[in-house]
């Protein structure tokens, strides 16, 4: 869930009255939100750098609100503030406007063909005759790092960038040209740079360094530029200082390039909504010509108002309440879905502005009615069908064979479900090829590559950490590996394995050979070829030639044990002889 922090005076400003610091806990909750933390800069620089580098930070109040990753509106103070108020009935929702200027003129934002090489979607708007204050304006910026952050996928779906109107022209083109035809000065820059020497200026940049990879690779970069050549923004990198945004600034050319449209037009809606309000004409948003390569023009922002419809006893029944359908549109209204009742059945119809993107289906609304509502207000019932709940069989299983080897003088050990491939493969003398395992398409290190298959390497990674400990090490863990199955609608399943590895000055192969007995007697299998268990000898690249046993039971293989090979005991860090078993325990259920 994202985080906003916002100041507690200028909130409590803004709400229009004050609270303790459990009333606006409570009310928080009310609201579906939740307060996680009251602090302050000076406090938080102190906790992260020390108190001597927060000497001099301010201590006003910080409240840390958590909010739900779908509540874009609720990201800023001021979104957040006027979702309170109109939950709590002191002002009705704004209604947004999109109007066009009285010489009938808009800003136009043409889009050329290179541009679909890397970024090919853009929408524009404009705040006209807006005030901004130290606070506003600050918030203006928090917004846009939040929605960059959430909604827009760290800028790869989506990159935004304000403007200063007033010093630039339209029409603006947006288009995409080689890094060495890019020439601007960039944000807070005093010299100009071409667009590779400033991907390399940045490489080193705490915070833009994140996004170099967007477009570094690409052989064209997009750029926006003003009718007489101005460069307004590099996205998803860098505005450039020429239209930078102050205090001063009384009209904003608003602009967001991405790959996705749908969530360009969200994150522009979002910034016109929270932000119009301190426009001259509260609440009206200029609007902006946008012209594709095609040659359709298309008007933006949208600002889509819908309407939606359900009855009220579909709410009821969702909720588990008795609620007139005038009293459920009242509570929707409070969630700033502004309703009524329309006929004589309770069908109520719903208005979803376009401040709620959330609202997808009905259970969005239903969900709405019951947080205004009060959770804590919903009353307990007895369920209308009686059952009687019983374990899972598989973890039911699970359980009992934990507790008995931990009695059998084994040590549980709980390790990662991904691993890298190494780790399934090349460290236990296997080829990937051969194995069916599950890869993530987008790894973020190359730890967590492929979902395990086999218990053993987390294992001996836990063994190879704890090699000052006193020997023997005796490990075990029961938990579920992932295999790929063309029969699952998925195409993958889980499995239910045993393992336990014995590391000593010896191997140790008769210690777990001992335990695969005692498992064996536990699950109530007898020593036998029909309708018990053996073993047999086998070959298998990870174990030692000739230490290597197959473990049949109930007339299908189920598993192995052995002494591991030399190879993979120095793969994975260690010295010593290490013993293994490794058992499906499915077939015993």
């Amino acid at each position: 869930m994202p985080t906003v922090s916002v100041k507690r005076d200028l909130l409590f400003k803004a709400l229009g009255r004050e609270y303790t610091d459990e009333e606006f806990d409570e009310l928080c909750f009310e609201f579906g939100l939740e307060l996680d933390e009251i602090t302050s800069e000076k406090d938080i620089i102190a906790k992260e750098q020390g108190t001597v580098k927060a000497e001099g930070a301010s201590d006003d109040i910080l409240y840390k609100i958590d909010v739900p990753a779908n509540r874009y509106d609720l990201l800023c103070l001021e979104g957040l503030s006027r979702g309170l108020q109109v939950f709590k009935e002191r002002c009705e929702p704004p209604r947004f406007k999109r109007v066009v200027p009285a010489n009938g003129d808009l800003q136009r934002l043409l889009i050329t063909e290179e541009t679909a090489q890397v970024r090919p979607h853009a929408v524009a708007a404009v705040l006209r005759n807006i005030s901004f204050n130290q606070e506003h304006y600050e918030s203006f910026i928090e917004l846009q790092e939040k929605l960059h952050q959430n909604v827009c996928r760290k800028r790869t779906l989506v990159a935004i960038g304000t403007h200063d109107l007033d010093t630039i022209s339209g029409p603006f083109t947006y288009t995409a040209k080689p890094p060495e035809d890019i020439k601007f000065t960039p944000l807070n820059q005093s010299k100009e740079y071409t667009a590779s020497e400033l991907m390399h200026l940045y490489k080193n940049d705490s915070h833009l360094r994140h996004y170099l990879h967007i477009i570094e690779d690409k052989p064209v970069y997009p750029v926006i530029y003003d009718s007489n050549g101005i460069v307004l923004s590099m996205p998803p990198i860098i505005n450039g200082n020429h239209t930078k945004i102050s205090l001063n600034t009384k009209n904003v050319f608003i602009e967001c390039t991405g790959t996705d449209l749908t969530k360009a037009k969200i994150v522009l809606d979002m910034m016109v909504t929270m932000f119009s309000e301190y426009c001259e004409e509260p609440f009206t948003v200029e609007a902006a010509e946008v012209l594709y390569p095609d040659g359709n023009t298309y008007i933006y922002p949208e600002l889509p108002y819908r309407k939606e419809t359900l009855t009220g006893d579909l709410i009821n029944k969702k909720i588990g309440v008795s609620e007139t359908p005038e009293s459920i549109a009242k509570l929707l209204t409070r969630m700033c879905l502004k309703s009524n009742v329309s006929g004589t059945e309770g069908v109520i119809e719903v208005e979803i502005p376009p401040t709620r993107p959330d609202i997808i289906h009905a259970c969005d609304i239903v969900e709405d009615a019951a947080i205004a509502f009060g959770f804590n207000n919903i009353k307990r019932t007895i369920p209308t069908t009686y059952t009687v709940a019983n374990q899972f069989p598989l973890n039911k299983l699970t359980e009992l064979l934990r507790q008995d080897m931990a009695a059998a003088g084994f040590t549980e050990a709980l390790t990662f479900a991904l691993c890298s491939k190494e780790d399934i493969a090349d460290k236990l003398c296997k080829d990937i090829g051969n194995i069916r395992a599950v890869h993530i398409s987008n790894p973020k290190t190359a730890e967590f590559q492929v979902a395990r298959t086999t218990l053993l390497p987390g294992l001996l990674k836990t063994v190879a950490a704890n090699r000052k400990m006193p020997l023997p090490l005796k490990l075990f863990e029961i938990s579920d590996v992932v295999l790929k199955d063309s029969k699952t609608d998925v195409g993958a399943k889980n499995n239910r394995r045993l393992c336990a590895v014995y590391y000593n000055k010896s191997p140790g192969f008769e210690v777990i050979h001992g335990l695969l007995d005692r498992i064996m007697q536990l699950l109530d299998i007898k020593p036998g070829k029909e309708q018990g268990y053996y073993i047999q000898a086998a070959e298998d690249a990870t174990f030692f030639p000739g230490r290597c046993a197959e473990i049949l039971a109930l007339g299908q293989s189920v598993g192995k044990l052995g002494v591991l090979h030399p190879d993979v005991i120095s793969k994975f860090e260690l010295t010593m002889p290490c013993s293994a078993l490794d058992i499906d325990i499915e077939p015993f259920l």
